[in-house]
């Protein structure tokens, strides 16, 4: 067929992507905006207006717990248990929707079950787990919208280890749902599954990668591109690991943990396969890896190509995979679908296994090479000879793991839902004190605005703060943000981004004016610095809209308190450093990613849409916010006033571009004569350059957009302030 036409409208390849080639493709050098438009509520079934934590309210866990738990030795011909008991499988598709996770972006998790659709659903190391959704949409189907998938699909990896033996630290809901695949995480530039183009020279991964491959939920079991060498493979799975903010006792006990239940699955080469979900024929209505070998389940169930369980009960939580590990010698052969792996020497008649599925047969356990690293690697086998000789402490470090590895991107306690939620406070959890004292009023307010403005702080340097600790909220893991006044502490405060010195000057102005307020408050109201950082930027803003002709009130609402250093991780939150923030024209020398690029990650991660983000960058622009003084992208005469200049200025046909350098990241502006008028970053000029950024700049450098300028900047600023004010939500 040469093409197709659309019988409504006559357009030639109007409904096939096939004969579609989009503005992404003729000019890919483009930033993506779509990024900050994903998940529109047109494409929410349930609406902009459903309330998940009030559905989950009425949700009967117990019943639903009770209903997973028969499910878990409920084995279907369709897709039978391995003995009898799908807890390895549920385990697994915990695990492999959690696990996506990195602490680099906060990127991935489990917190919205986009395992259900691509790339995830799909991923060769998610081989048929598509078959354990199939088996909960009973359950799903039963209760509703009271849980969501991404709860569920927690949940019930929860109750599999339990109902196999293992006492869990606690479950919480909360995390909601989306219905299209994520278009903001990057999962690497290989074309291919299980390929590899995301080592450097010096072995390192790329930023912020965590898996060794393609498709790849951590590392290959196999080793180090297949080459089964377990102190190689015991590099990779520290690395994989700490890039998920896990310590070494972590890593040792999620790994003996997973793997103390449940299988792998060899039966055969994977060229029996037929494609994976997203590839395969209509019919298949969905599921993927259709297996050509024999009846293509159980004893002939392809997944990873390893095949064998790695202790001799494994639906039973006990010692058996440490006691297995450290009893026996290692050979390495190969399975029946050619993968490497290790198989136990001279084993004793009760270490056996007996089959998953055919009476009366049993194997020697095995282990992956990535199992084996837990006892050749210096700094793992230390910790793992340690869990075997103290099983107590084994469980204890399994159950918290676990219970990090499915809940590190749900966000602050704030968020936990059900009655399963432990009392217990973890500090990756960055915890922040309960507020313990009356809060300031209006008229408490106003006159704590008229200290900070007296302080003699500049108006950039009290936006440029408070603008410093709130910008650091990521939606993705919905970890920082202003509560607790974290830019205090180590590491913030000696972030190069937020200008250390002029940050120790503002502190040391709002200290004292905090200090003052508490011991003179008549009422007993008492102001944190973490609202009194906000406080200050709000009134700096409304000091600069006055300086503009524009009576202005920023809405500020207190309740944040201030964590301490004991409550503070430094390493985790170092994570949070930004490698550049556009919107105070800073980035690191020497990334490999545009300017334009990393404030687009940004805005993403703030929640912002494009022309939220042309308007806060226009305005602090104005207000002086930039890191150290920077004057590029300052488009304006009257700096610390409240403006449009910015885009007006960068409108001016009269102003003549040209790059400083071959790099091309800073630009001179020159008038006609050639004389310097403006200097500017990458992050300033895509905003002229860029045809959907551009048509932005312009509604707000109309003659009659100067006021729509600054009250949605004011809008965008409070969203940007709150947007880890969970509590008013």
């Amino acid at each position: 067929m040469s093409e197709l036409k659309c019988p409504f409208a006559g357009h030639t390849g109007a409904v096939t992507p096939a004969a579609h080639t989009g503005h992404r493709q003729w000019w890919p050098n483009q930033i993506d905006l779509g990024l900050l438009h994903q998940h529109h509520p047109a494409s929410n079934p349930l609406g902009d207006a459903f309330d998940y934590p009030a559905a989950f309210a009425g949700l009967d866990l117990a019943a639903l717990k009770a209903d997973l738990a028969v499910l878990m030795t409920d084995s279907q011909d369709w897709w039978p248990a391995d003995w009898g008991h799908y807890g390895g499988l549920f385990i697994r598709l915990a695990w492999h929707s959690a696990g996506t996770y990195r602490s680099a972006d906060g990127r991935g998790g489990a917190g919205h079950g986009n395992q259900r659709f691509a790339p995830l659903n799909s991923w060769p190391d998610n081989t048929n787990l598509d078959k354990a959704r199939r088996l909960l949409w009973p359950l799903k189907r039963k209760y509703g919208n009271a849980i969501s998938w991404a709860d569920l699909i927690i949940l019930s990896g929860n109750v599999a280890l339990e109902s196999m033996g293992f006492r869990t630290f606690g479950f919480s809901g909360g995390r909601t749902d989306i219905w299209q695949p994520e278009e903001d995480v990057f999962w690497g530039k290989e074309t291919d599954w299980l390929a590899d183009e995301r080592h450097n020279t010096d072995g390192g991964l790329d930023q912020p990668l965590a898996a060794v491959e393609m498709g790849l939920i951590y590392v290959n079991p196999e080793g180090p591109h297949g080459h089964p060498d377990p102190v190689a493979s015991g590099l990779e799975v520290r690395d994989t690991f700490a890039r998920m903010g896990m310590t070494v006792d972590e890593t040792v006990a999620l790994v003996a943990g997973g793997h103390t239940f449940g299988k792998c699955h060899g039966a055969a080469p994977a060229s029996h396969l037929e494609a994976e979900p997203e590839g395969a024929e209509l019919h298949q209505q969905g599921l993927g890896w259709h297996n050509r070998f024999e009846s293509g389940k159980g004893e002939y169930t392809i997944t990873s190509g390893i095949e064998g369980a790695w202790k001799p009960h494994p639906t039973r939580w006990d010692q058996g995979y440490f006691e297995m590990m450290f009893t026996y010698d290692w050979e390495l052969t190969k399975s029946p679908a050619g993968a490497w792996q290790w198989v136990a020497k001279d084993v004793k008649p009760e270490h056996r296994v007996p089959d998953a599925h055919v009476p009366g047969r049993s194997s020697a356990p095995i282990m992956t090479t990535a199992d084996l690293s837990l006892r050749h690697d210096p700094v793992m086998e230390p910790v793992a000879r340690r869990f075997y000789q103290d099983q107590d402490a084994f469980a204890n470090a399994f159950a918290r793991a676990w219970f990090k590895l499915t809940h590190r991107d749900l966000g602050p306690r704030a968020l936990y839902l059900g009655p399963d939620v432990p009392q217990e406070v973890q500090i990756w959890q960055d915890p922040v004190p309960a507020l313990d004292h009356p809060l300031i009023g209006e008229p408490e307010i106003q006159a704590l605005k008229q200290r900070v403005l007296a302080s003699g702080c500049s108006i950039g340097a009290l936006v440029g703060t408070a603008w410093g600790s709130a910008s650091t909220f990521r939606g993705s893991d919905r970890r920082g943000g202003a509560n607790g006044g974290r830019i205090r502490l180590q590491p913030q405060n000696t972030w190069e981004v937020n200008d250390p010195e002029q940050l120790r000057t503002v502190l040391q102005a709002l200290e004292t004016v905090q200090q003052q307020f508490n011991a003179e408050a008549p009422g007993g109201q008492q102001v944190s610095m973490a609202d009194l950082i906000i406080l200050a930027g709000c009134a700096a803003v409304e000091q600069a809209g006055g300086g503009g002709g524009h009576s202005l009130t920023v809405p500020f609402i207190p309740g944040r308190t201030d964590a301490s250093a004991d409550q503070t991780d430094t390493a985790s939150f170092n994570v949070l450093k930004p490698i550049a923030d556009g919107f105070r024209n800073w980035q690191r020398s020497g990334l490999p990613v545009r300017a334009e690029e990393c404030l687009v990650d940004r805005s993403q991660l703030l929640g912002l849409s494009a022309p939220e983000m042309t308007v806060l960058l226009a305005g602090l622009r104005v207000l002086g916010a930039n890191t150290g003084g920077n004057r590029q992208g300052v488009f304006t005469d009257r700096v610390g006033v409240l403006s449009n200049d910015f885009c007006v200025n960068l409108l001016d046909m009269s102003t003549r571009w040209s790059p400083t350098s071959e790099a091309m990241e800073a630009y001179i502006g020159r008038d006609s004569h050639g004389a310097q008028r403006w200097t500017a970053s990458r992050a300033d000029l895509v905003f002229g350059s860029n045809s959907q950024l551009r048509a932005i700049v312009e509604v707000y450098a109309q003659d009659d957009g100067a006021s729509r300028f600054v009250a949605d900047f004011v809008q965008a600023w409070v969203k940007v302030m709150n947007l880890d004010r969970f509590d008013l939500r």
